[in-house]
C-alpha cells in the first residue's frame, strides 16, 4: 500500500512555514482525533497520518530528506523502521568503510567474512543506487 503524501495530508503546500504546518497539524488533530470521534477506525487513521506527516515535516532534517527521497528517505518504504532505504541513504565514500569493518571484525575473530560480505557493492556502485 503505498503512502499519502505528507504535505497533501495536512493540506499545505511544499514551500508552506512551520507555522502554517504546525496550524494544519492542529487543526487535523482536533477535527480526526479519537476522543471526538469514539469507534470510528476511519477518523482514528486519520489522525495516526496527520500525526505521522506531523512529525516528519516539522523537523527541519526530516523534512529535508522527506522531500528528497520521499517516504524512503524517512523510514515509511516498509512501513517503518529502516524499510528496505538504509543502503540507499548510505553516502558513496561510506560503502568501502562499511566493507572494510565487516571483514576486520571477522578477521579479528580469526574468520573469513562471508561471501555476502566481500561481494558488496563498491564505493562506485552507489550511484546507481541513489538513482
Amino acid at each position: 500500500m503505498s503512502k499519502r503524501d505528507f504535505y497533501e495530508i495536512l493540506g499545505v503546500s511544499k514551500s508552506a512555514s512551520a507555522d502554517e504546518i504546525k496550524k494544519a497539524y492542529r487543526k487535523k488533530a482536533i477535527e480526526f482525533h479519537p476522543d471526538k470521534n469514539p469507534g470510528d477506525k476511519v477518523s482514528e487513521e486519520k489522525f495516526k497520518e496527520a500525526a505521522e506527516a506531523y512529525e516528519v515535516l516539522s523537523d527541519d532534517q526530516k523534512r529535508q530528506r522527506y522531500d528528497q527521497y520521499g517516504h524512503a528517505g524517512v523510514g515509511g518504504a516498509a512501513g517503518g523502521g529502516f524499510g528496505g532505504s538504509a543502503i540507499a541513504l548510505i553516502k558513496a565514500d561510506q560503502i568501502n568503510d562499511v566493507k572494510e569493518s565487516i571483514k576486520s571484525a571477522y578477521a579479528y575473530k580469526g574468520f573469513k567474512a562471508p561471501r555476502f560480505f566481500t561481494s558488496l557493492p563498491s564505493a562506485g556502485a552507489s550511484a546507481r543506487l541513489l538513482s
